[in-house]
């Protein structure tokens, strides 16, 4: 027989538990579709893909307005500069040369020359005038724009002239020469006609200092010219020897551009220069006249028609776009799985 239960030692009421919506979906959802991690991770793929694309497509719009923005600007400055004159018309071509004549910059040979071919050749152009306002820069550029000019008047049989504004200096002077004839203000700084190369030495604030040069070569010389380095006697003496040859293809090209019209002077060739109206005295200008008065009364022609080249902003930027557009495409082409 079982033993009478007291009223003490009835069982505790059980407390239902109510199992959590999501976690009741959740159970419910894999026990009708097994692997949904799976497909859970496939939807975030596949998501992650579709943001990727969109991303894309939007970078790749804005690249593409820009490109065509710089195009638009760049088309404007082209076409508002050349509407500026009809050059069919008898009128004085003008080529400026501004600032330091060096490679890559605006009074660089190779836009200096283009210029002045351009001039050269345009039927309506009666005469080429270089309007200079420079402090001079590389013998090799000035030296390239120099033969130029001379090739180009013996083809064309133009007349060329220089006009000088505020300097006509070292190079600068170097390519007036070629010119016909050369005019000045009576204040134009004009001349310079020598050769420089500059450094600086550190030898002795190294010794004071307790610094020690360690330069390895491969050439007895090819440390020569090195700052902290000391220069000995004979590299020197070489280095006074290829400004002495520079010097003297200076001299020539004066010599040829200017022939009978420079004066004796000891110091013509010394590196000193002079103020225009000395220029003249000496033989190394013509005559004063400033750019409207030699269209006006040299040339004959007050129409002037300026054919200066110029690397403008829009051409860099544009160039600078392209350039990476260019890089991002070969990127692009480079992502693009294939099939071995």
């Amino acid at each position: 027989m079982n033993d009478p239960v007291s009223p003490g030692d009835e069982p505790a009421p059980s407390i239902p538990v109510t199992e959590p919506p999501i976690a009741a979906s959740a159970r419910a959802a894999s026990a009708q579709q097994p692997g949904w991690e799976r497909i859970t991770l496939e939807r975030l793929a596949f998501a992650a893909l579709d943001e990727q694309k969109v991303a894309r497509r939007w970078r790749n719009f804005v690249r593409l307005a820009w490109l065509v923005l710089f195009c638009v600007l760049a088309w404007i400055l082209i076409h508002h500069g050349a509407a500026g004159a009809d050059k069919s018309t008898p009128h004085t071509a003008v080529v400026e040369i501004r600032g330091e004549i060096a490679s890559g910059g605006e009074a660089s040979a190779e836009l200096v020359v283009a210029a002045m071919r351009a001039a050269f050749e345009d039927e309506g152009a009666q005469a080429v005038v270089l309007l200079i306002d420079s402090p001079g820069g590389s013998p090799v550029q000035a030296g390239i724009v120099n033969d130029e000019i001379m090739r180009l008047k013996a083809k064309h049989k133009k007349p060329i002239y220089a006009v000088v504004e505020e300097t006509c200096a070292s190079a600068a002077y170097y390519i007036a020469v070629a010119a016909d004839k050369i005019y000045v203000d009576k204040a134009s700084i004009v001349g310079s006609i020598g050769v420089l190369m500059d450094g600086f030495g550190f030898t002795g604030l190294m010794e004071k200092l307790g610094v020690e040069r360690r330069l390895m070569t491969a050439g007895v010389n090819k440390g020569f010219l090195d700052p902290f380095s000391p220069q000995t006697e004979v590299q020197r003496a070489y280095a006074q020897t290829m400004l002495d040859q520079i010097h003297l293809q200076f001299i020539d090209a004066v010599k040829a551009g200017r022939g009978d019209r420079l004066k004796q002077n000891p110091q013509l060739f010394s590196g000193l220069f002079w103020s225009g109206q000395q220029a003249v005295t000496l033989g190394l200008a013509d005559d004063f006249g400033s750019l409207d008065y030699v269209a006006r009364e040299v040339v004959k022609a007050e129409e002037i028609v300026d054919y200066t080249r110029r690397d403008n902003v829009a051409e860099r930027l544009v160039k600078r776009f392209g350039a990476s557009i260019g890089a991002g495409a070969v990127h692009a082409l480079k992502s693009i799985p294939s099939i071995r």
